[in-house]
């Protein structure tokens, strides 16, 4: 029962990176078609606001009775570094380069977050143990291909008549200036999406009320990207859906990508903390791929192929290095509990005999 219960973490991120894979298939599908990136992300954060709304009404009441000003002032941050910017830069991101190498990047999440963790002080680094040494190894392995990813392309070993068919201009391609935004992109996504992590897990200590929280912070983000929208003269036009595809994407990304795979995020940083949920960030590539090379017929480059596996051997070395860790203080815990049951034992022993 014990190991089932320590397991529903792990099946949880699998099936959020599965939704997460078939979410990058969807926006990139829309994105190539020309909808406008803030009325998208609008209008997925209000379906994941408006469907999460009723459950955490009925499911968690308490949550309004602790909702208090600061953890609505928690929330408003929460949605910007991991909602409602987080998400133009991640979509701005597929746009600019592919849903594949958008996931790639992503693999350096875990990494940024482990950084990020340390100055907080919810990770440590002791150089003198191997979990330390491993820690710091798998991060620079991580930073190491992150750098080649970005900035080695090579040629496509998966789908070339793709690139042929592209360069015939039939396809439109995507050039080197485009790549280059879209990196930048991707780099502003991952440190503001790395942030929320840490910020969930405050959020988590002080209103552990994931369905309330997240319809919360999907409601804030709904309304930040829709004054980001106006604000930069999103034209009337484009609030306007066309197409089924569009619809379905709207809402499943909004109920599936927005909604509980938010809930569930929120719950495992709650039980695993930031750095466990961020780990398998690269399994949504993975995934993605599936979805993205057989069906959507798109390249893999030898640059991203190489620059994701180093980031995966990296990302697996930080995350071994952890795992020695927590066996470490589990141990010494076990050891400390165990001298005090003696105390207590023979104190006891003491005063029956007297």
């Amino acid at each position: 029962m014990k190991r089932l219960e320590d397991c529903k973490p792990l099946m949880a991120m699998v099936a959020i990176d599965l939704a997460f894979a078939i979410v990058n298939i969807l926006l990139e599908a829309v994105l190539d078609h020309g909808m406008n990136h803030l009325v998208l992300i609008t209008y997925r954060l209000s379906v994941a606001s408006i469907s999460l709304a009723p459950i955490a009404y009925f499911c968690e009441k308490d949550g309004r009775a602790n909702l208090s000003v600061r953890i609505l002032c928690y929330l408003f941050f929460s949605a910007i570094v991991g909602a409602s910017l987080t998400q133009y830069c991640f979509l701005l991101g597929i746009q600019h380069t592919s849903a594949t190498f958008a996931c790639a990047f992503v693999n350096i999440v875990p990494v940024v977050t482990f950084l990020l963790a340390l100055p907080f002080g919810l990770e440590s680094v002791k150089l003198k143990c191997c979990s330390g040494k491993a820690k710091v190894i798998g991060t620079m392995v991580c930073i190491s291909g992150a750098v080649l990813l970005t900035t080695y392309k090579g040629p496509a070993l998966v789908n070339a008549s793709y690139v042929a068919h592209a360069v015939g201009g039939k396809v439109k391609t995507k050039t080197a200036e485009s790549w280059t935004v879209g990196c930048i992109a991707l780099v502003a996504g991952t440190l503001l999406w790395s942030s929320w992590f840490l910020l969930q897990s405050n959020i988590g200590k002080r209103y552990p009320y994931q369905y309330s929280s997240t319809a919360i912070m999907s409601g804030f983000g709904a309304v930040q990207s829709a004054v980001l929208s106006l604000s930069t003269g999103a034209k009337l036009s484009a609030w306007a859906l066309t197409g089924k595809i569009q619809i379905l994407t709207v809402l499943y990304t909004g109920m599936i990508g927005s909604g509980m795979c938010f809930v569930g995020m929120s719950w495992c940083v709650k039980k695993r903390g930031p750095v466990f949920t961020a780990a398998f960030s690269p399994l949504v590539q993975i995934m993605s791929a599936m979805f993205d090379i057989p069906i959507m017929h798109r390249p893999l480059y030898l640059g991203s192929l190489l620059g994701s596996v180093s980031v995966i051997i990296g990302l697996y070395i930080l995350l071994w290095g952890k795992n020695k860790e927590m066996e470490t203080s589990t141990s010494k815990v076990v050891v400390v509990e165990g001298i005090t049951t003696t105390t207590n034992t023979t104190q006891g022993y003491s005063r029956s005999y007297d």
